[in-house]
């Protein structure tokens, strides 16, 4: 990814051929299987241990999506951007994006002395937007530019590194408060290589602190074990993706046949709530209200009339594999996520925690918050511990 400019496309193709849906977030168009860039970087670490970078907390009022800051070019520019593990490449706006990156700050090429542009351009198509709001054909697309810079990300610098400009986005993308994505896929093995890190990062969030600097954290390298009391647990992941093995869900303590099975879910740290095909969301919706109901105006949304919520049970149970000596566990959403707030044009009807996705399977935050993760890539497994601060 950000590695060496070649194994940069490179990983994107072999994530987008394991993974044909949402799992790397978008799909890349026409990218070429041996791009003229064959330099090799190398990424340096000024500190011998984990890189910490602070997280701010952003969606609406809640507490659903968070995002840093990391920098690119000689001298430095500074952007923001959401560390997200369902992604895997780096995209910031470009000033070639104009009015329709408006709101985001935007890479000036010609003030870094070390840009080169690789001479390549794409189009993405994300399958999963920010915040709540579903995805609806192409309404969540840029179109990119790869080219080459300095970035700088914690303590970690990369002397040339492949990433994205965006040189045009749909309107979607205009109201965050952040300016653009770096991906954390599995295929990030040969950044943390270059840097002398080990492949591991943590992340922790700290649900309702409210926009402050500080109240999340990504750990690249290593995890920070002040922030979890109790030993990680660990499920391994297939498919290179995060994606490890349920083995069951379970509502208030029941399942149903459709819920008690085995398949993969992808844990995405760039998604705000949950995504299931309909036949899984539908089960849970079940078992917890028949007066959960589809909202038409946004298809693949269900919601219920808001002074409802909080009489509601709604504890989400998922069991994972775990590896050997510890055996299955299992994680838990509280029945505080029900609700993801107001429909914005039916003030009356709260938004439930549940979309229903085109053929995958996706946790976010609703869960993650809740838990502090380890990332482990060598060791193809993810860890959770409960967040206890």
């Amino acid at each position: 990814m950000l590695f060496s400019l070649a194994l940069a496309l490179a990983a994107a193709t072999a994530a987008l051929a394991t993974a044909p849906h949402s799992d790397a977030k978008f799909a890349l168009t026409s990218i070429p299987s041996t791009p003229d860039a064959r330099r090799t970087v190398v990424a340096t670490s000024r500190a011998s241990s984990g890189n910490n970078v602070k997280l701010f907390d952003y969606f609406n009022g809640t507490d659903l999506q968070w995002y840093g800051q990391l920098s690119l070019g000689t001298p430095l520019q500074n952007f923001t951007v959401v560390f997200d593990t369902g992604s895997v490449s780096l995209e910031v706006p470009g000033v070639a994006c104009g009015a329709a990156c408006a709101n985001q700050r935007q890479f000036d090429p010609s003030k870094s002395s070390t840009f080169q542009d690789e001479d390549y351009n794409t189009t993405v198509t994300f399958g999963t937007g920010i915040g709540v709001d579903p995805v609806v054909g192409n309404n969540w697309e840029m179109d990119l530019a790869f080219v080459a810079d300095v970035l700088v990300v914690g303590d970690i610098n990369v002397p040339l590194g492949g990433f994205f400009l965006i040189t045009n986005q749909t309107s979607t993308f205009l109201p965050d408060p952040f300016d653009g994505i770096m991906g954390l896929s599995p295929d990030m093995g040969d950044f943390f290589a270059d840097a002398g890190l080990p492949a591991i990062f943590g992340m922790w969030f700290t649900p309702k602190s409210g926009k402050a600097e500080g109240a999340g954290e990504l750990t690249l390298g290593g995890v920070d074990t002040t922030k979890f009391k109790e030993p990680l647990l660990y499920s391994p992941i297939v498919n290179d993706a995060w994606q490890p093995t349920s083995q069951g869900i379970f509502v208030n303590d029941k399942t149903t046949s459709t819920l008690n099975k085995t398949f993969p879910i992808t844990f995405d740290s760039g998604t705000s709530n949950i995504l299931f095909v309909e036949e899984t969301a539908l089960a849970i919706y079940n078992l917890i209200s028949p007066d959960i109901v589809a909202n038409p105006d946004e298809p693949g949304t269900f919601g219920i009339a808001c002074d409802r919520i909080p009489t509601l049970p709604a504890v989400i149970s998922i069991q994972f594999a775990g590896i050997p000596g510890q055996g299955s566990f299992n994680l838990t959403i509280p029945s505080s996520e029900l609700s993801s707030g107001p429909f914005t044009n039916k003030p009356e009807l709260c938004q439930t925690l549940i979309n229903v996705s085109e053929g995958f399977n996706l946790i976010g935050l609703s869960l993650l918050k809740h838990y502090y993760t380890a990332w482990d890539i060598n060791g193809t497994r993810m860890g959770f511990s409960p967040n206890g601060f």
